[in-house]
């Protein structure tokens, strides 16, 4: 008796990586930070992620529902967004906030356009984009680190190190160290860097991410602090640099697949850092720079795409 011959789409070797499985390393890699950010801005930290995350998961489950889809609450992706988004948002920012976040982040523009894999820019940055657009000045007002420990109001909010430098405002710049170890101002996740190093690390070794644009992002932020005459540690270790190129702009949904790519991709997103940092009206430009990199990723991989195997180079002649 012949046997049946079964014809499937590719990729047809597969492996034992599920979504699920990355996810939940991603989401062990953001420990350390979360862990960090609960030490340095006490219990409304961990309320702020728990709300988030929570805001997240029950916005996927319901739009799901309503659109009639099976649901993919289990994939951790959901998740993930809920962490990556509280880490991007100040301690002084109320829960509700937080909440109306969590819905932009999956329900406008992840669910909207297919789900998982489907959005074009990354969720939390863009739901932190719209946040900063709606609340400035709840998403501006920065709390000193361990001000939950101080028995009287005064001097509990400061400025951010960015903003020290580029406004001028009063306040005393954070030591390299104590902006290593996130004794500084700013959003939940951002500020330690010891904590998101770690969690690259982990990600590298666990073949999550590819340091390619991790590496060219911080590097080419890097050339230009040098080259504009700024402090090069105090570029990489200020603003949300480490926690954009470690965590949100190696995002597979909205980060190219070629090396080449993301080498260019990389490279650009680190030119707006710099641009807007030194230019631009707001201290920090890493948000805008990885969300306007993920809208330029199609015609990136258009332009970078290998030869196909066994075909010539055209080479125009006269």
């Amino acid at each position: 008796m012949a046997e049946k011959m079964i014809v499937s789409s590719s990729p047809h070797i597969k492996s034992g990586i599920t979504t699920r499985k990355i996810m939940l390393d991603v989401i062990i890699a953001l420990i350390p930070a979360a862990i960090a950010s609960v030490i340095l801005f006490g219990p409304k930290a961990l309320l702020l992620i728990a709300v988030s995350v929570a805001s997240c998961v029950l916005s996927e489950y319901i739009s799901r529902k309503v659109m009639k889809r099976e649901n993919t609450i289990d994939d951790l992706s959901a998740v993930v967004t809920g962490l990556l988004l509280a880490f991007n948002v100040p301690v002084g920012v109320s829960p509700f906030i937080v909440l109306f976040g969590g819905v932009v982040a999956i329900v406008v523009v992840k669910q909207m356009f297919g789900g998982i894999g489907q959005n074009f820019v990354n969720p939390a940055l863009t739901a932190r984009i719209i946040l900063m657009s709606s609340f400035p000045s709840e998403m501006s007002t920065w709390n000193k680190p361990f001000y939950y420990m101080q028995t009287t109001a005064d001097a509990i909010t400061t400025a951010s190190p960015l903003g020290i430098l580029k406004e001028g405002t009063n306040g005393t710049m954070p030591t390299l160290l104590n902006m290593f170890v996130g004794v500084r101002a700013g959003c939940l996740g951002e500020t330690c860097a010891v904590a998101l190093i770690l969690g690259g690390i982990y990600l590298v070794c666990r073949k999550i991410i590819s340091p390619v644009i991790p590496m060219c992002y911080i590097g080419t932020v890097a050339v230009l602090s040098l080259i504009s005459g700024r402090n090069v540690a105090f570029d990489i270790l200020a603003g949300g640099l480490l926690l954009g190129a470690i965590f949100m702009a190696t995002d597979y949904a909205t980060s190219p697949i070629t090396f080449k790519g993301k080498i260019v991709y990389a490279v650009g997103a680190g030119i707006i850092t710099m641009l807007i940092r030194i230019f631009g009206q707001l201290p920090e430009g890493v948000s805008f720079s990885i969300i306007l990199m993920n809208i330029m990723v199609p015609h990136i991989e258009r332009l970078t795409r290998p030869r196909a195997f066994g075909k010539e180079r055209v080479v125009n002649e006269g």
